[in-house]
């Protein structure tokens, strides 16, 4: 009798899968935080169009690093949508007649809306990589260039963020994003067995203040280039 090898097993079960979620949604929160800080240089307080223009020039002087970090991101991506996915086909599976009335008792709008609101976020990260880093999509002058002659990302975001119709996308992008990351955060505990009566009182109130803290900081952009603060 033939014997499979147990580590697809292992790899493929519902504890690891979880865990593969969980880890891979940590990292994207990371990529968040630092994407978020990078952004925030758009501000004079934090630089402005010299801190934003260098940084945007070593990025791009180290097209290893810069791609790599592309590709890792839309890795972690798949792989975070990948594991949820097959969990809910699992638990539909496992649960072949629905209810006749279903109540959301203890679930929140955030997770009955997960399946759909990953995806979409990935459409936006998508649609944002060739609007800012690819093709420049819909950015007037693209690209241009500062006074040393580098790609002049600052004025890229002044320019793409003045149009209400790139804002909007950006604010509805960030609300799903809201939403997925507050209930991504309060479950990623759990996700990692560490769920117990000393931190799930914390849970709730870091997820929300984490949640907060990352959104205010992308949605500053768009609406500091829209109400003239930045310009």
């Amino acid at each position: 009798m033939a014997h499979t090898h147990p580590l697809p097993r292992l790899l493929g079960s519902t504890v690891a899968l979880k865990a593969a979620m969980a880890v891979s949604g940590l990292l994207l929160v990371g990529f968040l935080v630092g994407h978020m800080v990078g952004n925030l240089q758009v501000f004079g307080l934090f630089g402005g169009r010299e801190a934003m223009n260098a940084y945007g020039a070593f990025l791009h002087s180290k097209p290893m690093l810069l791609w790599g970090a592309r590709i890792g991101l839309l890795v972690m991506i798949a792989i975070h949508i990948g594991s949820a996915m097959t969990l809910i086909q699992r638990n539909q599976a496992a649960r072949p007649i629905g209810y006749q009335m279903k109540k959301p008792i203890a679930s929140t709008y955030a997770s009955r809306t997960m399946r759909w609101s990953g995806p979409i976020i990935t459409a936006y990260i998508l649609y944002h990589l060739a609007h800012f880093t690819v093709a420049g999509v819909g950015i007037p002058g693209f690209p241009l260039k500062d006074a040393a002659q580098r790609v002049d990302v600052y004025q890229h975001v002044v320019n793409s963020f003045q149009s209400p119709l790139v804002s909007l996308l950006y604010v509805i992008a960030m609300g799903l994003l809201s939403m997925h990351l507050w209930h991504g955060l309060w479950s990623l505990f759990q996700s990692l067995g560490l769920s117990n009566s000393r931190w799930n009182a914390l849970k709730r109130p870091m997820a929300t203040g984490l949640t907060i803290f990352i959104i205010a900081g992308f949605m500053a952009v768009p609406l500091g280039v829209l109400f003239g603060i930045v310009k």
